[in-house]
C-alpha cells in the first residue's frame, strides 16, 4: 500500500512510525509533515492542502489510503470529498466529525441517549449564560463549543474566575468563533483516562488505554495545554471497568450516531472521568489524541496499516479489544518556554542524534532550517520510552530527555506519577 498521512504533529509522526513497521506498506507520504516525519515519509508541500490539489495528488501518486490526522480537515469535510471521489480515507465524514466540532452537539447527544456525562447547559446568549452561572456552585467547568486545540475547557475554582472566563469566551472572543456557543457543566471528581475505538461503521475495535496530562504545571496545575505527556496502559481501567465502558459508553455512542444518520467511521477518542458513580464522558474527539497516540500505537500489538484499511473499507467482522504488548509506554513532552501562551520559535535542537533501543523521539513542533532542526511549535518533541514497569519507562524517558537541548526547553517533572502510585498501592 501507498499511504498518505495528513498533519504535522507528534500524532502524525507516531502514526507514520507504526505504519512503517507494516510489511503491507510500500511508500509513505506526509502532508505537510515535520522534521521527524521526513525520516519515514516523503513530506509533501502545503500547497497540496486545498481539497482539489489534494485529490489530484492522491490520484496521480496511486495512494491506496489517506489517513487524516487533525480534527480541522475532518470537520471541514475532507473525508466526504474522498468518499465522493471513490478514494479510501480513514476519518469520519463531517456530519460525524461534529461530535468534536460542537461540544454542544455531543452533550445533547449524550443526554438524548442516556450516555453518562456531567450535568450541563448550552448557551449562545452571554447574559443568559451569566445569569445561569450566578446560580451554580464552584468549581465549575466552562467550555467553548467549537474546536480550540485542546485549550477551550477551563476549570474555574472561584466564582470570580468563572465570570471572567465566560466573558473572555463569549464577549472578548479569546477563542474566536469557537466561543459563539459555550457549555457550562458540573465539575466531575475522579481520575481521567482515554479510550480509542476504531470503527468501520458497523463494528469497533478498542486500542490500548492511555492517560494524558493536560495541565502545564506539575500536580495538574495551571492552564490546559494540548497535552504534556501520557502513558499506556492506564492502570485505573481494569477488565471489569472496560466492559462497563463498552456497554454504557462506546456501543451506545456508535448506535446513537447511526440513529442520528451520522454513521461513524474512523477513530473515536473518548475522554473519560472515572468517578465514584462510574465512568462518565468528559468529551469526544473525532481523531487520534496527542500525546496519547505516541504511547497507544507502540503498545498495540498489530498491523496498523491493515487495521486502518479494514476500517476505511468496512471489513471488520465483530467488536473486540485489540491485542497489546506487555510493556509500559510513557511519552514526555518537551515544550517551548511560555507554552501554552506566547513562545519563541526557531531555536536549534541538539542531541537528536542519540540512539536508544528503548526510546523513540517523536517530532511535533520541529522543522529543518539551514540544514539544522529547529523548534517551530509549542510542543516540540515527545520522548517515548518502554519499560517492564511504568516507573522504568518514566526513568528512561527523563534520562533521555536530559540529553536533548534547546533554549527555554520546558517539561513537567511528574508525568506518569499518578499511574506509578496506583501500581505501588495495589
Amino acid at each position: 500500500m501507498n499511504i498518505l498521512v495528513i498533519g504535522s504533529g507528534g500524532r502524525e509522526h507516531s502514526i507514520l512510525k507504526k505504519l512503517s513497521e507494516s510489511k503491507k506498506v510500500s511508500r509513505l507520504y506526509c502532508l505537510p509533515g515535520n522534521a521527524g516525519t521526513s525520516e519515514l515519509a516523503e513530506n509533501i508541500g502545503s500547497q497540496f492542502m486545498a481539497q482539489d490539489k489534494l485529490i489530484e495528488f492522491v490520484k496521480n501518486n496511486s495512494i491506496d489510503l489517506t489517513v487524516i490526522g487533525p480534527e480541522q480537515p475532518l470537520i471541514e469535510g475532507y473525508a466526504d470529498r474522498f468518499i465522493k471521489e471513490g478514494l479510501n480515507v480513514f476519518g469520519p465524514e463531517s456530519k460525524a466529525a461534529v461530535i468534536e466540532g460542537s461540544k454542544a452537539f455531543s452533550k445533547d447527544l449524550m443526554h438524548k441517549y442516556n450516555i453518562p456525562t456531567a450535568n450541563y447547559k448550552n448557551f449562545t446568549d452571554y447574559d443568559q449564560a451569566k445569569e445561569y452561572l450566578s446560580k451554580q456552585t464552584v468549581p465549575i467547568v466552562i467550555k467553548v463549543s467549537g474546536i480550540a486545540a485542546g485549550k477551550g475547557a477551563i476549570v474555574c475554582l472561584t466564582r470570580e474566575e468563572a465570570e471572567k472566563t465566560l466573558k473572555s469566551m463569549m464577549v472578548d472572543k479569546e477563542f474566536g468563533e469557537a466561543g459563539d456557543e459555550v457549555v457550562i457543566e458540573e465539575f466531575l471528581t475522579g481520575e481521567e483516562a482515554s479510550i480509542f475505538a476504531v470503527s468501520d461503521g458497523n463494528y469497533y475495535k478498542i486500542l490500548p488505554t492511555a492517560q494524558d496530562h493536560k495541565a502545564i504545571f506539575d500536580g495538574d496545575k495551571g492552564p490546559n495545554t494540548g497535552g504534556m505527556g501520557s502513558y499506556s496502559p492506564a492502570p485505573i481501567i481494569n477488565d471489569e471497568l472496560m466492559e462497563d465502558i463498552q456497554k454504557s459508553i462506546i456501543a451506545p455512542t456508535f448506535d446513537a450516531m447511526k440513529s442520528e444518520n451520522r454513521t461513524y467511521k474512523g477513530v473515536l477518542f473518548v475522554g473519560l472521568m472515572i468517578t465514584g458513580e462510574g465512568p462518565k464522558v468528559i468529551e469526544y474527539n473525532c481523531r487520534f489524541g496527542d500525546p496519547e497516540t505516541q504511547v497507544i500505537l507502540p503498545k498495540y500489538d498489530g498491523d496498523l496499516a491493515e487495521l486502518l484499511m479494514e476500517a476505511a473499507t468496512s471489513k471488520f467482522t465483530g467488536n473486540e479489544i485489540l491485542p497489546a504488548k506487555n510493556e509500559h509506554y510513557l511519552c514526555l513532552v518537551l515544550a517551548s518556554g511560555g507554552y501554552p501562551s506566547s513562545y519563541v520559535k526557531g531555536y536549534t535542537i541538539d542531541g537528536l542524534d542519540r540512539r536508544d533501543e528503548n526510546t523513540s523521539v517523536i517530532h511535533a513542533g520541529t522543522k529543518v532550517e539551514n540544514e539544522k532542526i529547529v523548534t517551530s511549535g509549542g510542543r516540540v518533541l515527545g520522548i517515548v520510552s518502554r519499560g517492564n514497569t511504568l516507573k522504568e519507562a518514566k526513568e528512561r524517558s527523563y534520562n533521555f530527555a536530559d540529553q536533548i537541548k534547546f533554549k527555554d526547553k520546558y517539561c513537567r517533572n511528574d508525568i506518569g506519577d499518578k499511574g506509578i502510585n496506583r501500581y505501588d498501592n495495589k
